[in-house]
């Protein structure tokens, strides 16, 4: 019998299939339908940095300027008590997730800023989270900051968060730093228990008829997972940390293929939300059916052999892709040749 068995942060996962943050983790029935497709853990959608401090200044002003001069116009403010915060809302949800399902729960921290938010994260801990996942989503418009700086913003806030809990923590990254090996290794030693490759940029789009930038919203495709596959393949075997592949993963040879790279797990998003939590089974389906036939006996015997280190031609990680790619082209009939 195959061992689909992984290591994740720590954690001994029944699969590599965790489904990352997304709306399907709000809904108690599709949390659920998740595990039962085969999910070995589920991560969170994101608590966000600006949804904490917005309540914080609400409810400041709450208990400070209740008093606005008129009994009849102060009757209609909402009384503290009344008020439910993003945070208290994220609590109960992930208290409900862990009586609902038996497998880890991961919580997402989503900020840009090493300030009081992430005292919270303590609170995560306490109502049961395994982990946590921290994504800096971080546009650094500013023309003076370099990428030192940049990168010492991630690693200030992973050193608040490593301050307050014990529980693993894993770093959501872009593929957009000048390094992502060398940047892997700072956050290493900075206390990371793992990073997730690569986090996707939702792009702003422009409306040509009012001229407004609106958001636009573009799930993902297969290719997109050949940057993550590409890096996890350097990665592997030369950082002690878990490697986590997402974006792109749609099909079962997505996931095998970013296991034969060295992803300890794969995570899956925008194919669920398309095809729904079932399909998930399906995935994990056709990743025991390809262990059969290339007669692998477990995850961990397939684990990174297609990697940088153990590739046949390591080189193909590399520059030499490049020209080997832009080579291979070949015009369609009837196009200049």
């Amino acid at each position: 019998m195959i061992d689909l068995s992984t290591d994740y942060l720590g954690m001994k996962l029944k699969n590599p299939l965790v489904p990352s943050a997304s709306p399907l983790a709000r809904n108690p029935d599709s949390a659920k339908q998740l595990e039962d497709a085969g999910a070995a853990a589920i991560v969170m959608n994101s608590l966000f940095e600006e949804e904490v401090t917005e309540d914080e200044e609400r409810l400041d002003h709450l208990m400070h300027h209740q008093d606005i001069g008129h009994f009849e116009a102060a009757s209609y403010l909402p009384a503290d008590d009344a008020y439910k915060t993003h945070l208290e809302s994220y609590l109960e949800q992930l208290e409900g997730l862990k009586k609902s399902l038996g497998i880890p729960v991961i919580a997402s921290l989503n900020g840009i800023t090493a300030s009081g938010w992430v005292q919270h994260a303590k609170e995560l801990q306490q109502a049961g989270a395994d982990a946590l996942e921290l994504n800096v989503y971080y546009m650094p418009a500013d023309l003076t900051q370099s990428a030192d700086a940049i990168e010492a913003r991630y690693v200030t806030i992973l050193s608040a968060l490593k301050m307050r809990v014990d529980i693993p923590i894993i770093m959501k990254l872009s593929s957009q730093f000048s390094s992502v090996a060398h940047f892997v290794k700072k956050l290493e030693a900075a206390g990371a228990n793992g990073v997730s490759l690569f986090n996707r940029y939702y792009l702003p789009d422009i409306d040509l008829e009012t001229l407004d930038v609106v958001p636009s919203l573009k799930l993902s495709s297969s290719v997109e997972s050949r940057l993550s596959m590409r890096w996890i393949a350097m990665l592997y075997g030369r950082v002690n940390l878990t490697l986590a592949a997402t974006s792109g993963i749609h099909t079962s040879d997505d996931a095998i293929k970013m296991l034969l790279a060295g992803a300890d797990v794969t995570h899956m998003c925008s194919a669920l939300l398309q095809r729904g939590p079932a399909y998930l089974g399906e995935v994990l389906k056709g990743i025991e059916q390809w262990m059969e036939e290339k007669e692998y006996a477990s995850i961990t015997q397939l684990k990174g052999s297609v990697s940088h280190a153990k590739a046949s031609d390591p080189t193909a990680f590399e520059r030499s892709n490049y020209i080997k790619v832009l080579n291979s082209f070949d015009a369609p009939d009837g196009v200049w040749r």
